[in-house]
């Protein structure tokens, strides 16, 4: 698939992708790239975050790809039954343990815990070794439940701009890799 074969999600975290952001790059770089604007970002609530989704995606007019990031991934994870539109697949990074009672800020926990069903499309999960916001051991067992494949980012921090992820090259090489073996799926 190519990108001009699908509307891209971006669906950015908590506090939003910034301007240095690979998310908001991508954005920028992909014309079919859009991004899920939320109405608090700083104050996340599930069902405002997961029906906001829900929305743009069965709004959709071509297959999507969800691009997701932190919190955007509990988002999408738990918008999936309620999509009406197929999705071609996701690309996920940095799955915070919103399960966690260690995580802050604590309301982010309403977000969690993550259900473990397997997912009805193909998916890419990115972990960091020493994400402050969820462990690789947590995202390996994640996505082993949800049949996502796994990708080891080392010791990558939170996959974010404050890490030194803002144009991220790397995430660029795999998610076009990702998208080049997806097929749209049937409606």
């Amino acid at each position: 698939m190519k990108a001009s074969d699908a509307e891209i999600l971006i669906v950015p975290g908590y506090t939003n992708s910034g301007p240095t952001h690979w998310q908001t790059r991508w954005e920028q770089k992909l014309a079919s790239a859009r991004r899920v604007e939320q109405a608090e970002w700083a104050k996340p609530v599930k069902e405002d975050w997961v029906a906001r989704l829900v929305e743009e995606v069965n709004a959709s007019t071509k297959p999507v790809v969800l691009v997701a990031h932190s919190l955007g991934v509990a988002t999408a994870i738990h918008a999936i039954p309620h999509f009406e539109k197929p999705i071609a697949g996701a690309f996920f990074v940095a799955p915070p343990d919103v399960a966690n009672p260690a995580i802050r800020p604590k309301h982010l926990m309403t977000f969690g815990p993550y259900p473990r069903d397997p997912l009805p499309f193909p998916t890419l999960t990115i972990a960091s070794r020493n994400d402050p916001f969820g462990s690789y051991e947590h995202a390996d067992e994640i996505a082993n439940a949800w049949g996502s494949a796994l990708v080891d980012a080392g010791e990558s921090g939170h996959i974010n701009a404050e890490s030194g992820h803002g144009p991220w090259p790397e995430g660029t090489m795999v998610f076009a890799q990702f998208l080049a073996r997806l097929k749209a799926p049937e409606t």
